[in-house]
């Protein structure tokens, strides 16, 4: 009887940023191991982001309507079609996953999960006395869930996707001028996590007049509404908050000669096509992990922690302390641009 060939399937659900992170993993497991498969199961909406990694399959999952409860997830074990599989990577966990992955250990399938570094980053992120120091980034500890499974891999950085094609609506919006692209994702989940739109006028302001394209990302209504609000003040300056498909927004940015972005998304899909991202931190730091892949330091903008001793006050910029409220506003326009500045010219 011939041996499976080794096919392993990844649970990770959540936000875009996160997903985004087990791309280079991804990338560097498929070039070592060229006879292994992988499923990776996850929100549908992320499927664009697998489309051109070899051996690299996806099964969207929608775990709110057709796979929602606990029903929801051994109907969507049954579909994922469980023998087909060698070994379960669980790089979310979190109950909806811990529930999967039981069905997939009940039928004797190997798993393995991440290690969060949660007793790690609750002391990196307490308000007093706080041990502070970089923990291993969310790259590592995705890695480190197939180092269990037996896969371990080496990230060098050069774990990126290749350059996508521009659509037709794409091409027609942005013109073909010979300009600098410079992408702009200036928001986040949260209010810790934002630049100040009264800052960022001040650094548009600037940049328009240089001989750049500015493209500002976002998404829903009233990112929509506030980017368009901006962009109408310059020539060089244009929204492409609800103009095209996921798709579309990730090929833009994969032509991007520069991102400048918060700690959120937009940032971490520049970095996966290599693009130089600067991110400005408030509430939250790189330390806890959660840096675009293989960014240097230079590339991050910290907000004062001399000023505010207690940053990070968080993992994910949820919490932002009594008197945080305009940490932001350590992080000049002046320093903002030095920066875009050197990596465009």
């Amino acid at each position: 009887m011939a041996l499976k060939s080794p096919h392993i399937l990844c649970i990770r659900f959540s936000a875009m940023g996160d997903v985004a992170m087990t791309i280079p993993v991804l990338i560097a497991l498929t070039r070592k191991y060229p006879d292994l498969e992988i499923t990776v199961v996850s929100k549908p909406f992320f499927a664009p982001l697998f489309q051109s990694i070899e051996r690299v399959h996806f099964y969207g999952a929608d775990v709110k309507t057709k796979y929602k409860g606990a029903l929801g997830l051994y109907k969507l074990f049954k579909d994922l079609k469980p023998e087909r599989f060698t070994a379960i990577a669980d790089l979310h966990s979190v109950i909806r996953s811990h529930v999967l992955k039981s069905f997939f250990r009940l039928r004797g399938n190997y798993t393995a999960q991440i290690d969060k570094g949660r007793t790690e980053k609750k002391a990196l992120t307490k308000s007093a006395n706080k041990d502070f120091r970089p923990l291993l980034t969310t790259h590592e500890r995705y890695a480190s869930v197939f180092k269990k499974i037996g896969y371990p891999i080496q990230l060098d950085g050069s774990e990126i996707l290749a350059k996508q094609s521009l659509s037709n609506n794409v091409r027609a919006m942005l013109g073909n001028e010979p300009q600098k692209w410079l992408g702009i994702a200036p928001f986040a989940a949260h209010d810790g996590k934002k630049y100040p739109l009264e800052l960022l006028d001040e650094v548009l302001a600037a940049l328009s007049e240089k001989p750049y394209k500015i493209i500002l990302f976002g998404g829903g209504k009233e990112e929509e509404r506030l980017l368009n609000l901006l962009a109408s003040k310059y020539d060089s300056v244009c929204s492409v908050a609800g103009c095209f498909s996921f798709s579309e927004e990730i090929a833009l940015i994969s032509h991007l000669d520069a991102m400048l972005a918060m700690d959120s998304g937009n940032g971490h899909l520049a970095a996966l096509f290599g693009i130089p991202t600067l991110t400005i931190w408030g509430v939250t730091h790189p330390y806890l992990g959660f840096a675009p892949y293989k960014q240097s330091i230079e590339n991050q903008l910290l907000a004062d922690r001399e000023m505010y001793p207690a940053i990070p006050t968080s993992v994910y910029g949820n919490k932002v302390p009594q008197g945080y409220e305009n940490v932001m506003h350590t992080i000049l326009p002046e320093q903002v641009l030095k920066r875009i500045y050197a990596l465009l010219d």
